[in-house]
């Protein structure tokens, strides 16, 4: 009997990969309107190469920038730039059905939890801002699990909950990080077909366009 359900947060919970583009659009055209020389389109593209090599937990992508740029005296455009993303973030919404999805499934019965790849404080920080925090028993980052998302991560994620694994489903975006380890250790997998990673072939269990998708699985089951 599922019991347990564990989702991802960006592009499953929220529409991420929108949410950066436009938030790195903003740091950029802020930067620029500080008196940084360059145009966007050059500028966004320095910075996507950027996060490409550092990633996106990488806390110096806009000291990086201006490096590349020569700039001599950088804190004026970095200042600007992340105050203009972290603004960009008051705006950030869950996907439309979200709330409504989760609160059915909680008065439903089911323990719902957050596992996720990334930075401990940032995640706590997209659940709070998007007012989900509450909905979920505990949330499971790599950061603080000490590994990526892998089949070790799932396992410890069921250690720690005492669950089987037949009793957990996990729900996510991505085939390499929520799909396939979790599914190598016998959880039940729904691929959310969402943002930037929507077109990866998958090999999840079940497949959706969005959470609301779930209690269609959940009677099948």
């Amino acid at each position: 009997m599922m019991k347990y359900i564990l989702f991802d947060i960006d592009d499953t919970l929220f529409p991420s990969s929108e949410f950066s583009t436009l938030a790195r659009k903003n740091a950029i055209n802020a930067m620029i309107g500080m008196g940084m020389l360059g145009d966007s389109g050059t500028l966004m593209a320095r910075l996507a190469m950027i996060i490409e090599k550092k990633g996106s937990n990488y806390g110096r992508h806009f000291d990086d920038l201006c490096r590349q740029a020569g700039v001599k005296e950088p804190a004026r455009y970095t200042a600007a730039a992340i105050a203009a993303y972290h603004d960009t973030k008051t705006a950030i919404q869950p996907f439309p059905k979200v709330p409504l999805t989760l609160l059915r499934l909680k008065e439903a019965g089911y323990r719902l939890y957050v596992a996720t790849n990334g930075n401990a404080v940032k995640q706590w920080d997209k659940l709070i801002r998007l007012r989900l925090a509450l909905y979920f028993d505990a949330v499971f980052v790599s950061e603080e699990m000490g590994r990526s998302k892998s089949p070790a991560f799932y396992r410890k994620v069921l250690k720690t909950l005492g669950a089987r694994a037949d009793e957990c489903m996990m729900v996510g975006d991505r085939e390499d990080a929520d799909i396939s380890p979790a599914k190598k250790v016998g959880i039940t997998t729904v691929r959310v077909l969402a943002g930037k990673h929507s077109g990866v072939p998958t090999q999840a269990d079940h497949t959706v366009k969005d959470i609301s998708g779930l209690f269609r699985i959940l009677e099948q089951l």
